[in-house]
């Protein structure tokens, strides 16, 4: 459903007390603080809703009340095909959305990350989030009325489904829920899968109901999403990456003072480095607990099935270098390979 014609009306209001609180037009206005309203997808307790959240209090503490950062979790405001057009109207101010939303908003080289067995290793991925490749696309978001502060990790992907998935041929005509990325639909077909997209606050009562037979996810988003609840098997196959950028509205983010886009720059520093200390953590105690119910058989790859694996995705960069960029594309493996 689109909201522009919602949103339309609001499109100018945070900007607006942003400026009237940041200059001072009057005494009452210069008390008010400015409002960063931040929206995501996922639980409060999830590695994101977590550093969101420290974000909010080191963004408060740092610009000594000047800034208010209202958290809104859960797809409280917006699901995914909206949020990001809200940020675009200034509905919101925030948002860390997964990389994949990037494609569909025409930015197609974020669809890198969704590449299956790109990343051998945590620091072969740091390397390239945190070097010149991903300074390079944060910046490609600016002419989308956007500005990229900063890369967040959810981590490397399980599958779940409820049949057993070993051997690649495990996954034929099973119909898989993925976000809407032409690389994770090319990865699906692949294995013989039915992608579904749908969103991510839509994935549980899907697989609840039978719509789709199974997922990907980091073990952390499945298990506070409660997705193991109704899936029997999970294999742990590391086979993809799930990560963020927080992003702002560009317009609002311009026009803040600088001393405060200094201070929420910092605050972001320290929620950044947070965020990514507690993603890998979480996720390996949400697969141990998913272990631990009894409910949902955990199978780790093989060390032969995952080279099948990696045989039968590897077809997916060649068919959509096209898409995202064969120099690209060329580019992160040649800094994966320097720093595994």
């Amino acid at each position: 459903m689109r909201i522009k014609a919602a949103l339309a009306a609001l499109a100018s209001l945070p900007i607006i007390i942003g400026i009237c609180a940041a200059v001072g037009t009057g005494s009452a206005r210069a008390q008010a603080p400015i409002i960063i309203k931040f929206s995501h997808v996922v639980a409060p307790g999830a590695p994101k809703g977590l550093a969101a959240e420290r974000f909010r209090v080191l963004a408060e503490q740092m610009t000594r009340g000047r800034v208010k950062v209202e958290v809104y979790p859960n797809s409280q405001l917006y699901k995914d095909k909206e949020e990001l057009e809200a940020l675009q109207l200034g509905a919101v101010q925030m948002l860390a959305p997964s990389l994949a939303k990037f494609g569909p908003l025409g930015v197609k080289e974020f669809e890198a990350f969704d590449l299956p067995y790109i990343f051998p290793t945590k620091a072969a991925l740091n390397a390239v989030t945190e070097g010149p490749i991903g300074r390079s696309l944060l910046r490609k978001l600016e002419s989308k009325g956007l500005t990229g502060l900063a890369y967040w990790d959810n981590g490397f992907k399980v599958m779940s489904a409820n049949r057993p998935l070993h051997d690649p041929a495990d996954f034929r005509g099973l119909r898989m829920r993925i976000q809407g990325s032409k690389v994770l639909d090319a990865q699906m077909r692949a294995l013989g899968a039915v992608p579904q997209v749908l969103a991510f606050s839509e994935a549980y009562p899907a697989l609840q109901s039978g719509v789709v037979d199974g997922t990907e996810n980091p073990p952390s988003n499945m298990l506070t999403q409660r997705m193991n609840e109704v899936q029997k098997h999970v294999t742990v196959s590391n086979h993809g990456y799930l990560g963020y950028a927080v992003i702002v509205n560009k317009k609002f983010w311009d026009g803040l003072p600088r001393d405060i886009r200094s201070q929420l720059e910092g605050a972001l520093r320290e929620a950044t480095i947070y965020e990514k200390a507690i993603a890998q953590r979480d996720n390996e105690r949400a697969l141990e607990t998913i272990r631990k119910t009894g409910k949902t058989t955990v199978y780790t790859l093989t060390p032969e099935q995952q080279a099948a694996w990696r045989r039968a995705l590897l077809p997916v960069q060649k068919q959509v270098e096209g898409r995202i960029g064969t120099e690209l594309i060329e580019s992160i493996n040649r800094t994966t390979a320097q720093n595994r």
